[in-house]
């Protein structure tokens, strides 16, 4: 069993109706992250109440902050990382379950990387997918 290295970083304004989705998307995945760092940007919407509902889980902590837009969120999420590696997610998007899987074992195929992307797939409000 690998030990987990990465903090998930998710900066967080005004996503309440998704914010859990994205959240368990990360705590469901194969590969367990070592903690998933939300960072309430200010919300007004109860974002940061819906992350609180998601119950104790010792991985997940919410970070609030003044509004002062993604990046600021973004780089405070960095701040607070303990893993060794970061990633990103936009609190209403979701990652398959085997996305830090992939990148471990883009990490191990190419060890000299500093940077990793992937492909990613558009879901539309009538159900329809586009990959992109």
């Amino acid at each position: 069993m690998l030990t987990p290295e990465i903090s998930v970083i998710i900066p967080l304004y005004n996503k309440e109706r998704y914010v859990q989705r994205a959240v368990n998307s990360v705590l469901e995945q194969s590969l367990a992250p070592l903690e998933v760092v939300v960072v309430d940007d200010g919300s007004t919407d109860g974002s940061a109440e819906a992350v609180a509902a998601l119950g104790p889980d010792q991985r997940l902590r919410l970070v609030s902050q003044r509004n002062q837009g993604v990046s600021a969120a973004r780089n405070r999420g960095v701040a607070e990382a303990r893993g060794r590696f970061v990633a990103f997610l936009d609190a209403d998007d979701q990652w398959q379950p085997e996305f830090l899987e992939t990148l471990q074992w883009l990490r191990e195929l190419f060890p000299e990387g500093c940077f990793f992307a992937t492909g990613f797939e558009v879901i539309y409000s009538d159900g329809s997918r586009r990959a992109r």
